[in-house]
């Protein structure tokens, strides 16, 4: 139940928030996709080529390694991002995870704490912010994979308070 009335105060303070502003939000839908052919000269016996690589990991065959549609909704009292993902990434590296939230890779929504809109407490499911990786091949700042990296979802729950001084 504590769930559900933390989940309702916040839907509340959107909607007092919204009231309070003239100005209406941003919405962006964005979108990536990782599309890729490798052939192992190994031949491995099945498609997978080693079992504990979860990226790019298929022989002989054209797939999709990572597929990402995003929504992103900005307004200067409140923010909101649903990301959704598919592709053979999402299937090897997330068995654990129960198939209803396996394809979510960002859902998460913030409030502005003050009236200079400097203080933010964003809750959900995050991206990441350990690390030189991500599951966005593009954002990588390395042109390898760590194996510690690869085992591992490039994601975190929980909030985060944030506070931005200044522009700079």
């Amino acid at each position: 139940m504590r769930k559900y009335s933390l989940f309702l105060l916040i839907l509340g303070a959107l909607n007092i928030q919204a009231q309070d502003s003239a100005s209406a939000p941003q919405i962006r839908v964005s979108g990536f996709l990782d599309v890729f052919y490798c052939y192992d000269l190994n031949r491995p016996s099945g498609p997978s080529r080693q079992s504990f690589f979860y990226n790019h990991n298929r022989h002989n065959e054209f797939n999709l390694n990572l597929g990402i549609i995003k929504l992103d909704v900005e307004h200067e009292k409140y923010r909101a991002n649903l990301a959704l993902q598919a592709g053979t990434y999402v299937t090897d590296n997330y068995t654990q995870v129960p198939d209803m939230l396996k394809n979510v890779f960002e859902a998460n929504m913030g409030l502005s704490l003050n009236k200079k809109n400097d203080l933010w407490l964003d809750a959900g499911i995050l991206t990441s912010h350990i690390g030189f990786e991500s599951a966005i091949t593009s954002e990588n700042w390395t042109l390898t994979r760590s194996i510690l990296a690869e085992n591992s979802p490039y994601y975190f729950s929980g909030a985060k308070l944030s506070y931005t001084p200044n522009d700079k």
